[in-house]
């Protein structure tokens, strides 16, 4: 079950930077990989970070990539995105995600197989870039 929160605020200007959060609990990192999804409407949920249950490996969409870090603490069981130098672009409601392994890219349910399934949806939270 996750519990997802927005740490520093929902508005930030183009360039500033957030940092999102998912708690869950039931079961470990080591069993499913958590990512981080955002939808915005008319467009295909996109998985954006992801890390990997198997090594810890990190994926990120290019997009992104330089700019968003996923990031975990165990003791918390608490997985982490770090967003620096933040877009319009980025604007979207941000949804963490527990699958069967990382998945980066547009997520649609009828075309992704069960290798890349994702069993759990965190609560989504909004993001918005501000021009």
């Amino acid at each position: 079950r996750f519990s997802c929160r927005r740490l520093g605020g929902g508005l930030v200007q183009t360039g500033g930077s957030l940092k999102l959060s998912c708690t869950v609990s039931g079961f470990g990192f080591d069993e499913y990989a958590i990512g981080w999804f955002r939808h915005t409407p008319g467009k295909e949920r996109e998985g954006v970070s992801c890390i990997s249950a198997v090594d810890a490996r990190t994926y990120s969409a290019n997009s992104v990539e330089g700019r968003f870090t996923i990031s975990t603490e165990a003791a918390k069981n608490t997985v982490y995105l770090q967003m620096n130098n933040l877009r319009p672009e980025d604007t979207a409601v941000y949804y963490c995600a527990a699958s069967e392994h990382c998945f980066i890219g547009d997520y649609r349910d009828d075309r992704v197989g069960d290798y890349y399934r994702v069993h759990y949806w965190g609560k989504g939270t909004q993001v918005t870039v501000s021009s």
